[in-house]
């Protein structure tokens, strides 16, 4: 890997964005990263960014993390949101024994990815069977490692409890090579992500490629990142990734105003007092959502780097901003859209792509609307979110 030294995470994330804007097209229409993109993201480590130091990780604090989709997000939304599944995917590694995250995350590519959790493994001798198919593996094209989570039965079919009586979860890990693809993923936006479905028939799994995903009893590594878990770092990664959304939206539309004269209107866009007024709305309403999550993702990495404890306070303070931020990050690239006109319909303008990348992330398990109920109950039950 050829990596300025000094050069951090954001700035080489910056730097490679022209190659993703001219790249994007193609991505789109493969609905595959391209070769020259992910190339560019194994060469400036970025999917590395959440990986253990003592694996040659950046192990980075959740701020650059974000800063760094956002960044690619700009240029690309397929891009970013493949980047931040398979980042967060690689967290696994600090449960794992170092000998097996060395050889799945310092083989090239070095690339994890995994869908959501569904069906069962039977323990055996040495390991587990599964037979199985997963959705929704963002990433998985250019991965060469595929994971699953998987509820566990014992040899005799029954299901392994936990101590507190909940199923026992573990997260599998096997080579890609392993699993058979299928191309399911036609979406109306993150086109580009290949968000396929894999499946794996009578697979035998070593213990040592199993591991307690997000567990801080199973953590083989000291660092606070990894008490965050995987499921907070999803939140805040992929709501970071609707903020660069929402950024280069009203970008294009800003750019739009100032240079375009509406038909059968007297002045130019950027001299109409109703364009100005939804500009200078529009920006605070993104500010505001940009400063929200990043308050709230400051204010638990310092608890959490101080205590070493992640609280069920934070875990809903972020899961709280990050559902928010993604609505309001819609509601700034729908202004956008609507703002342009006609402008906004066509392939060859910023908006159409963006617009249908930011309505599928709004889709996605981060923004649902069920997280704001959780919330609300909390606070109705006199708790502290």
């Amino acid at each position: 890997m050829n990596v300025t030294p000094g050069v951090g995470l954001v700035e080489r994330a910056r730097a490679i964005a022209p190659l993703l804007a001219r790249e994007a097209d193609e991505i789109e229409r493969t609905r595959r990263l391209t070769p020259a993109v992910t190339g560019a993201l194994i060469e400036n480590g970025l999917y590395r960014a959440l990986l253990p130091q003592s694996l040659g990780g950046t192990e980075a604090a959740p701020e650059a993390f974000m800063q760094m989709l956002e960044e690619i997000a700009k240029a690309d939304a397929s891009t970013a949101w493949c980047l931040g599944q398979c980042s967060v995917c690689a967290m696994i590694a600090a449960a794992l024994d170092h000998d097996t995250a060395h050889e799945i995350f310092n083989t090239p590519p070095g690339i994890l990815a995994w869908g959501a959790i569904a069906h069962e493994a039977r323990a055996v001798e040495g390991g587990y069977r599964v037979t199985a198919r997963w959705d929704f593996a963002s990433g998985s094209r250019q991965a060469s490692w595929l994971g699953a989570h998987v509820r566990i039965l014992s040899a005799d079919g029954t299901p392994r409890k936990n101590a507190d009586g909940s199923p026992e979860v573990r997260t599998i890990l096997f080579p890609v090579a392993s699993a058979t693809l299928h191309d399911v993923w036609q979406a109306i936006g993150l086109a580009g992500t290949g968000t396929d479905s894999y499946e794996v028939t009578d697979l035998f799994i070593p213990e040592r490629y199993t591991a307690f995903r997000d567990v801080p009893q199973a953590l083989r590594e000291p660092g606070p990142l990894y008490r965050l878990g995987t499921g907070s770092a999803f939140s805040l990664g992929f709501a970071a990734v609707s903020l660069g959304v929402a950024r280069a939206t009203l970008d294009a539309a800003i750019a739009l105003a100032r240079a375009k004269h509406q038909s059968l209107a007297a002045s130019a866009m950027r001299d109409n007092q109703a364009v100005q007024g939804l500009i200078g709305r529009t920006e605070g309403d993104f500010r505001a959502a940009r400063a929200y999550l990043y308050a709230t993702a400051n204010a638990m990495w310092r608890d959490l780097s101080a205590t070493g404890e992640f609280s069920s306070a934070h875990r809903t303070s972020v899961r709280l901003a990050s559902t928010w931020t993604i609505h309001q990050a819609a509601r700034v690239v729908d202004t956008a859209y609507h703002m342009a006109g006609a402008t906004a319909v066509f392939r060859s303008n910023p908006f159409e792509r963006r617009f249908r990348d930011m309505h599928a992330i709004a889709q996605q398990l981060q923004a649902r609307d069920t997280h704001f109920e959780d919330v609300g109950r909390m606070i109705l039950a006199g708790a502290d979110p």
